[in-house]
């Protein structure tokens, strides 16, 4: 048993797995995902506090969040790797998240980034596999973009990670990935201002972020095309609906969080292609 202590870092990275676990259990037919069950099962933690918070309209609707992300990202990837086969796919502030191995087509690379003490505990959890490489670098810090083997394409896709950036940060980055990486595809979750502030009074709050206006939020898509030049498209589509329309299976409560999520917050996966 992996001991995980609360209010830790350790404790963020399992809330999302955990989120996987209960969507696998109540909505089996949109989601299975016995590696997240397999997981929870390997940690000692005690997971009643956020059992019952899950178990909650409002909870199961940030459960389903989570999955449907991971599966919006994952059909990016899979998309990519169609036309590139032997692309490198590169999870970015990857935490505990097992996308690469549900893409795995058994040629691609696999690259799993996050900060040092993340990874440690992630080569505990979800050791590498086969062509699968957990890396320890902060995502500003650009010489973790030196150990990606792109000569094949490269597609990156992060989840729930640039809340955290500043505007700023976010820009520079986009646009060193951009042309260090010509040809590559990056995906990513964002939701507009009125989401960040939402946000600053749940989760953000407790990563110690108070001022919410210098971070990364977008309220049309189009803000991103000034960034690069090297930016050839950018294109988006509704978090919950926009791959796979899940409104006609869920509850009175769900539908009405969707539409929420679409028209109040703008939940939106980004695409954005490189020239």
């Amino acid at each position: 048993m992996y001991h995980i202590e609360k209010n830790t870092v350790q404790e963020t990275l399992i809330i999302p797995l955990y989120g996987r676990k209960v969507c696998s259990e109540h909505f089996p037919h949109l989601f299975k995902d016995p590696e997240a069950e397999r997981i929870c099962s390997m940690l000692d933690y005690d997971f009643e506090e956020k059992g019952k918070k899950m178990e909650s309209a409002a909870g199961l609707f940030g459960a389903l969040e989570v999955a449907q992300r991971q599966y919006d990202l994952a059909c990016e990837v899979k998309d990519y790797l169609k036309k590139n086969p032997n692309a490198a796919v590169v999870n970015l502030g990857c935490g505990l998240d097992d996308t690469f191995r549900k893409c795995d087509n058994g040629k691609c690379k696999g690259y799993n980034i996050d900060m040092p003490d993340v990874i440690a505990i992630r080569n505990e959890l979800l050791p590498e596999s086969d062509r699968e490489r957990n890396l320890a670098y902060n995502l500003n810090d650009e010489a973790w973009m030196n150990e990606i083997d792109a000569k094949d394409g490269a597609v990156f896709f992060a989840s729930g990670v640039f809340y955290y950036f500043r505007t700023e940060d976010m820009k520079v980055l986009l646009h060193k990935m951009a042309k260090r990486f010509p040809k590559a595809v990056i995906v990513f979750d964002s939701c507009n201002s009125r989401g960040a502030k939402l946000m600053t009074k749940t989760w953000l709050k407790e990563a110690g972020i108070a001022d919410v206006g210098a971070f990364f939020s977008l309220e049309d898509k189009d803000e991103l095309k000034n960034w690069s030049d090297n930016f050839a498209s950018v294109s988006a589509k509704s978090y919950m609906r926009g791959y796979r329309d899940i409104y006609k299976d869920v509850s009175f409560f769900h539908k009405l969080m969707i539409k929420f999520c679409d028209s109040y917050v703008k939940m939106q996966i980004i695409k954005i292609t490189f020239r």
